[in-house]
This record gives structure tokens, sequence and C-alpha cells, in this order.
């Protein structure tokens, strides 16, 4: 198996003539951020023959963890599925969908229930580096307290919207690197979490596989239009 190289990000058939139609507007959107996002579509087909080192994987979470969370929680954690016994485990509770086992990784996208308990520990690298006053802490940890504690289904919709922040952070991330991915919902969640040990206050969001894509491929989807999804009051 070869190793992937992280090229510059190729812009995808269409890209270039969004972004020449936004530049008429007088919108400035000709940046690499922008190019990442309209030419991200979902892969279906992966080389299987390429992988990435666990050195590529760190980095991807780690550029993923700096999307943002509510009230800073971070409460995610990644499972990184890049074995061929491991991929093994996962395929058949995935519902034998291929890109598991041909994609370089599957991340299990975990949402940890929102607790108001950690946000002094989380937030304590802000006051160490002064960034943040000590005394604000308790300003978002009481307004935190109120919203989470003893509301179990907002603890759990604050699990859902992070795991689902940071999947979309790591698609473009990946997308960036020239590389394909997939997000996945087609799973069976209690086998999950069972076969791969999640904690209690640990949700599965969804799967996403990452790696090099192969011929066949869809380009990006047309979208809704504008003014079915857009209201400006």
């Amino acid at each position: 198996m070869s190793r992937i190289d992280i090229p510059a990000v190729e812009s995808a058939s269409g890209v270039t003539a969004i972004i020449r139609a936004l530049a008429e507007d007088g919108i400035p959107a000709t940046n690499p951020v922008v190019e990442t996002i309209l030419s991200r579509s979902a892969a279906k087909y992966y080389d299987p023959s390429v992988t990435l080192s666990d050195d590529q994987i760190s980095e991807l979470v780690r550029i993923t963890t700096t999307a943002p969370t509510s009230f800073h929680l971070q409460n995610w954690r990644f499972i990184a599925v890049r074995t061929p016994e491991a991929k093994a485990r996962l395929k058949p509770i995935a519902w034998n969908q291929p890109p598991i086992t041909d994609a370089a990784v599957t991340f299990i996208i975990c949402g940890q229930l929102a607790d108001s308990s950690v946000i002094p520990e989380r937030l304590a690298p802000l006051v160490e580096a002064g960034v943040m006053p000590a005394k604000m802490v308790p300003e978002w940890e009481n307004p935190a307290r109120g919203l989470y504690f003893e509301h179990p289904q907002q603890q759990r919709d604050e699990a859902v919207r992070t795991g689902a922040i940071a999947a979309t952070a790591m698609m473009y991330v990946a997308r960036s690197w020239g590389l394909g991915s997939t997000p996945m919902i087609g799973f069976d969640a209690e086998a999950l979490v069972r076969e791969f040990a999640l904690a209690e206050n640990e949700v599965p969001v969804m799967l996403v596989s990452i790696g090099a894509e192969r011929p066949g491929n869809w380009s990006q989807k047309p979208r809704r239009p504008l003014a079915e999804v857009l209201d400006l009051v």
C-alpha cells in the first residue's frame, strides 16, 4: 500500500464559474476556503491501496477540533477505524457499505452529552493564557448549567450538534488536502456502541470515511434554489 501526499485542493467542475459570478456581484469569493466548500462532494469510490499515516490522521483530527462548540465544551471524541481488523468489525454494523473497507480511514464521530461541570476545566487554558479573566468562568458555567442540568434532551441535542459540526469541519479539511469524504448515518447504533465500547455519555452521531478517490465519483450535486431556503427579514 502507498501513503498519500497531501496536495493543494483542486477545484471541481463549475467552481470557477460560481466564483466568477460572485465576483461580478462584488463579493470577494476567490479564495481557497470557498473553493474547498464549493468543490466538496460525497465520495462513493475510493482507492483502497492508498493509506493515511497515523500522523496524518492525528493532524486531521487536530485541525477538526478547532471547530466551535457551545461554551467551549469540546464534547466530542473520534474513533479512527483504519486497520483491516477494525474495518472488518465495523463493516457489518455499517450495512456493509464499501467506503468502510475501501477508504483509508472511517471515523466514528462521537458527541458527548453536554455537562456544564467540565466548563472550568475546559476554560482553564484560556485563563492561563490570559485570553479570559478568571472571573468570567462562572459567567459561562452558570448559564450552561441552567441550559443542560436535568435536561437530558438538551444534553443530547448538544452532543449531536457538536458531532455534526465536527464532521463538517473534518470533511472540508479532507477536501483541502485533496481527499474524498463520505458522511454516513446508515449503521446499527446499538451494535456500534457495544462493539467499540462507547461510554454512557457518548452518542454515535455519524460515520465519516476519508481517503483517496478513484474515478467515477460525482461532482457536487446542484442545490435547491436560494428562494426556497433563504428568508431575508
